[in-house]
């Protein structure tokens, strides 16, 4: 998974303690013991879709306020910011980096080189 690995990277660069998942249910048993700062999850994902990670993640209160930023291709993509469901959406054929950047200035309101 070349872009897991390239968005844990560009995280823990910057001082970000990662937690990684390899599906959808891996990552609601981490989110029973971990409260993040931020989500970022992939659309498509194995056992458990990112959208339906991401209802999952709205509908518990503990987790309903935490910044969710999703990895799209651009047709699935559409339909995650118009109903408010992401916080941020970056595109995969597009520069990964460069859109995590923003995207945590975005949501976190910190520059990206700050962790």
């Amino acid at each position: 998974m070349l872009i897991r690995h390239t968005v844990s990277r560009f995280l823990e660069q910057r001082g970000f303690a990662v937690t990684s998942a390899t599906n959808g249910l891996e990552a609601m048993q981490i989110l029973d013991d971990l409260l993040p700062d931020l989500i970022v999850t992939d659309l498509m994902m194995p056992k458990m879709t990112g959208s339906e990670l991401i209802t999952a993640v709205k509908k518990n209160p503990v987790t309903a306020r935490v910044p969710l930023v999703v990895l799209a291709g651009r047709s699935s993509a559409r339909d995650m910011k118009p109903e408010g469901r992401a916080d941020y959406v970056i595109y995969k054929d597009i520069d990964i980096e460069e859109q995590l950047a923003k995207g945590l200035t975005v949501t976190l309101g910190q520059s990206a080189s700050m962790g």
